[in-house]
């Protein structure tokens, strides 16, 4: 990190403003050699200028310089962020004439990159930056905003806090068993340990929320020919997006579309209806609906109420009597004819509600649905505590898996020495989480996800 390095720091195409950014101990070196108007450049203030060629005093653009004395800078180092016109002619020259002077160019993440290894900020706090950045929803933003700041990882230090507080008290009764110091009382050492797993396994149930709010919540609408499926579709998107018609078996593919509900990104998939058939081509799209239900994390299942259930009803509901479903009575407003006694023998317990696509009756209905089934019903959730790395959750269960085994340990009154090993393993999870004895493979893995200039 001795070397000073040099990027575009914003998007590539044509804008008002574009960044070069430099960052490294000869940041203001370089600015120096080619910026006309060094002699007024000040800590942390905006200055106006121009960038030159120093091999041939040609002016490259009109700017605005900022220069960042570290340690007090993003990535701990001198910083400084040329702003130019947003032209990709004039970001490339500028950038040229800064590797030309000796800066070196950036790897993708290698700015958040030093400001991790500087200790600006841990390694949660990285991965939010990059979540930030392609954050696709104002829910998904808000979560990584607020574990930006850190809040996530106070809460994993807190937890270690409480962790090393544990080992003490072990360790000191293992290598100093005949001083006068208290004794371990397993029964307490099981409830601060069950306590502390407790602390983990919220964590990790919030996993599902903070999958769907960075990804979206993959929803497909089944159910066989002309029950209303691409009028949900359509009613949902509020544009007409699926061909409504009353000839079985229009939709012969699946279709997809990305759209927010109650701020939530949700892919919507509308599937070709599932019926018996001949034709080649539907059969096709028939076999792709089925894929979906693997897939989903939530069916909606359409039923025209004015029917008795048929055949085909029964081979979807067998089909989908283990995933996560919605049952929508559809054509509501009809006289009712369906067997809903009939549908919870097969489906057990599923939420069930009344549609009409004709009228958009339950369209609000099923909107909250949805909102409370991502936020576990809890809409108030602290999103500093939502999970929504997979690094993260994968070290969260290790980690509490090693407290199962700790407390399996007290149980059957083993020795300290057995308990000490996976509260320590635990603790190294938890750090990992933070960035502590990382190795370089999980760092070049983390920043690879990264854009240049970041």
């Amino acid at each position: 990190m001795n070397d000073t390095i040099s990027a575009i720091s914003t998007a590539y195409g044509e804008g008002g403003i574009g960044i070069v950014r430099m960052s490294g101990s000869r940041s203001y070196e370089i600015l120096s050699d080619i910026f006309d108007n060094i002699d007024k450049v000040e800590n942390r203030k905006l200055t106006y200028g121009h960038i030159r060629d120093p091999r041939d005093g040609r002016t490259v653009d009109e700017v605005l310089v900022a220069y960042m004395k570290a340690p007090h800078t993003y990535t701990g180092e001198d910083v400084v962020e040329i702003n130019c016109h947003g032209s990709m002619v004039a970001l490339r020259k500028i950038l040229d004439i800064t590797l030309k002077e000796g800066a070196s160019l950036a790897e993708k993440g290698e700015f958040t990159k030093r400001a991790f290894l500087n200790g600006k900020i841990d390694l949660s706090q990285a991965e939010a930056v990059i979540d930030l950045i392609k954050a696709s929803s104002s829910s998904g933003y808000d979560v990584a905003l607020s574990q930006l700041d850190g809040s996530f990882g106070k809460n994993i230090s807190e937890i270690r806090q409480k962790l090393v507080d544990i080992l003490v008290d072990i360790t000191v009764n293992i290598d100093y068993p005949d001083e006068d110091i208290e004794e371990i009382v397993y029964e307490n050492l099981r409830e601060n340990i069950f306590k502390i797993k407790e602390d983990i396994d919220y964590l990790i149930s919030t996993s599902d929320t903070g999958r769907i709010l960075k990804d979206g919540i993959k929803i497909a609408i089944i159910g066989k020919p002309n029950v209303g499926k691409s009028s949900l579709m359509n009613r949902l998107l509020m544009e007409n997006r699926a061909i409504v018609t009353d000839i079985p078996g229009t939709t012969r593919d699946v279709i997809q579309e990305n759209m927010m509900i109650r701020n939530i990104p949700v892919i919507l998939i509308d599937t070709a209806g599932i019926r018996e058939t001949d034709d080649k081509i539907e059969k096709i799209g028939i076999e792709k609906s089925k894929e979906t239900f693997n897939d989903a994390d939530l069916i909606l299942f359409l039923l025209n109420s004015g029917d008795a259930i048929t055949d085909e009803d029964y081979s979807i509901m067998n089909r989908v009597a283990n995933k996560n479903v919605l049952v929508l009575l559809n054509k509501s407003d009809m006289d009712r004819k369906i067997e809903t006694d009939r549908i919870k023998e097969i489906l057990g317990d599923k939420t069930f509600l009344d549609t009409s696509m004709e009228t958009g009756q339950g369209v609000e209905e099923l909107k909250d649905i949805i909102e409370k089934m991502v936020y576990k019903g809890n809409l108030k959730q602290d999103n500093s505590l939502i999970v929504t790395n997979v690094r993260h959750l994968n070290l969260l269960r290790d980690a509490s898996a090693f407290l199962e085994d700790s407390l399996k340990s007290i149980e059957s009154n083993q020795p300290l020495e057995f308990i000490e090993i996976d509260v320590k393993n635990t603790y190294d999870d938890l750090g990992a989480i933070l960035g502590e004895e990382v190795g370089d493979d999980i760092l070049n893995e983390v920043f690879s996800r990264f854009c240049l200039g970041k």
